[in-house]
């Protein structure tokens, strides 16, 4: 009896589930957002010989395309500043930002240049945390990489679960 994997995008995770028949056309909910319509995945092991990227790389965050002794050397740069920021003002905090997406040659996405702008206007960081904070958790990385594009997205969870279809 085969096993087929299903993918809840709601949820970015995959889920197993045991089939009595082969090659069915059910259509299981989600198991755990009760999302309907979810698709049908490459199962895992037919999916590992082909993770890796054209250069050998596998797709994670050491395969981002921006120079990492350039990140390493902005942040011993700004490691001294921020010693002596004043950590109650939001504005000192944001134009640290601003120094080290300047330094990196990364520029922050919508959301955090919006939450940057609040701060550098004097906004309480706690306020912006609670108005932005949904919109800046889960697996969207703060910045956009070179060329104007979003980090990829992790690969999604596997539920080791085995649900029936």
């Amino acid at each position: 009896m085969p096993i087929y994997e299903f993918y809840c995008p709601k949820c970015h995770q995959i889920f197993n589930f045991f089939s009595r028949g082969i090659n069915t056309r059910k259509q299981p909910s989600c198991p755990k957002c009760g999302r309907e319509k979810l698709s049908r995945e490459v199962s895992r092991f037919a999916a590992i010989a082909a993770g890796k990227t054209k250069d050998g790389g596998d797709g994670g965050l050491d395969d981002l395309p921006f120079d990492e002794s350039r990140m390493e050397h902005a942040m011993e740069a700004l490691a001294g500043e921020a010693e002596h920021m004043n950590e109650d003002d939001p504005r000192a905090a944001a134009q640290l930002m601003r120094k080290m997406s300047e330094m990196t040659g990364l520029k922050f996405n919508e959301t955090m240049e919006q939450a940057i702008a609040r701060m550098e206007a004097g906004e309480d960081p706690d306020q912006i945390e609670q108005e932005l904070g949904p919109m800046m958790e889960g697996d969207e990385m703060p910045f956009e990489l070179p060329g104007g594009k979003g980090a990829p997205k992790p690969p999604p969870r596997h539920e080791e679960t085995l649900y029936d279809l």
